[in-house]
């Protein structure tokens, strides 16, 4: 199931053969035809919402084996995206550098503007609610719990989506009642919830916790949930690694992630013209030190899991 990695990395893709839809903060998007899209993981990496200038080498390779990883195991609980088809069979010879390795052909589905996001753990901005209203998203949450906490049971905080650059907005699931409907909205919790707590079993066994996640789902042509765009990759996951865990919420401190947080961590303190970065456009230049050691990061992650 694994492909092998594109050699150099890829900021920004430019495929000849077929025409662009759109680029997210990670994937660009090319149409194949009317019903099917090419998905492309760069390695572009995006931090508070602003796309870095320096790609972050095997990123997009690494993600997608991980999302195809995710989209097999878990097929059993809702249908998602793929199609079964190989992304190279789509594009011409000269593009097939940017494709292999890194890409996903799926079917075009009507995206649900909502994001599934389910907490098994008190982390990041629910820590911070939590501590001001001993809630997150509107969901009540016993007293005594610290960062960093096992949450009593896993909880559903929908978030709606927002245009590339903006933050999605936390919203209550009775908002999510009312742009899809009392079913759909029903549907779409009881299957993220079910995705999150197989998922975390199945990392729990690989030494890794997934504190939280967020799902994205859309409508085939019969009306049908899929689950689409990427899965329980460390760009939508908080990973932990299990070993460490129990030292960090005794301190209560954040535990170690598989994920972007180290370029959080030196962008909070980075300067631009001697002043403090203030999270817009551009994005200070990083050095190669965060880069190797953020791409160090993708790749334990990904070896945790896959071996």
């Amino acid at each position: 199931m694994s492909q092998s990695p594109s050699p150099a990395p890829l900021h920004t893709s430019n495929l000849a053969s077929l025409p662009l839809l759109a680029r997210g903060k990670v994937r660009d998007n090319y149409a194949v035809g009317e019903d099917r899209i090419l998905m492309v993981a760069t390695d572009r990496l995006s931090a508070f919402d602003v796309i870095m200038g320096e790609p972050i080498p095997g990123k997009g390779a690494l993600l997608t084996q991980m999302a195809l990883y995710w989209f097999e195991r878990l097929g059993h609980i809702v249908p998602n995206h793929l199609t079964g088809e190989a992304p190279e069979s789509v594009v011409a010879p000269e593009d097939l550098p940017q494709v292999q390795g890194r890409s996903m052909l799926v079917q075009r589905l009507r995206p649900l503007p909502i994001e599934a996001v389910v907490r098994g753990y008190l982390a990041g901005s629910g820590w911070k609610e939590y501590q001001e209203s001993r809630s997150v998203c509107g969901v009540a949450l016993p007293e005594g719990l610290t960062n960093a906490a096992r949450l009593p049971r896993s909880i559903y905080t929908p978030a709606a989506k927002a245009a590339v650059g903006e933050h999605d907005e936390n919203i209550s699931f009775e908002r999510t009642v009312e742009m899809v409907g009392p079913e759909l909205a029903a549907q779409i919790r009881d299957v993220s919830i079910a995705l999150y707590e197989a998922a975390a079993a199945i990392a729990l066994d690989k030494g890794m916790i997934i504190a939280d996640t967020k799902f994205e789902f859309g409508l085939d042509p019969t009306g049908r949930l899929v689950l689409m765009d990427e899965v329980l990759t460390p760009d939508s996951s908080r990973y932990w690694p299990v070993e460490g865990y129990e030292q960090a919420l005794a301190a209560g401190e954040n535990p170690p992630s598989f994920d972007k947080q180290f370029v959080r961590d030196w962008l909070e303190q980075a300067q631009v013209s001697g002043k403090p970065w203030n999270k817009t456009a551009p994005a200070p230049r990083l050095p190669r030190e965060v880069i190797e050691k953020t791409a160090a990061k993708y790749r334990e992650a990904h070896e945790r899991l896959l071996g």
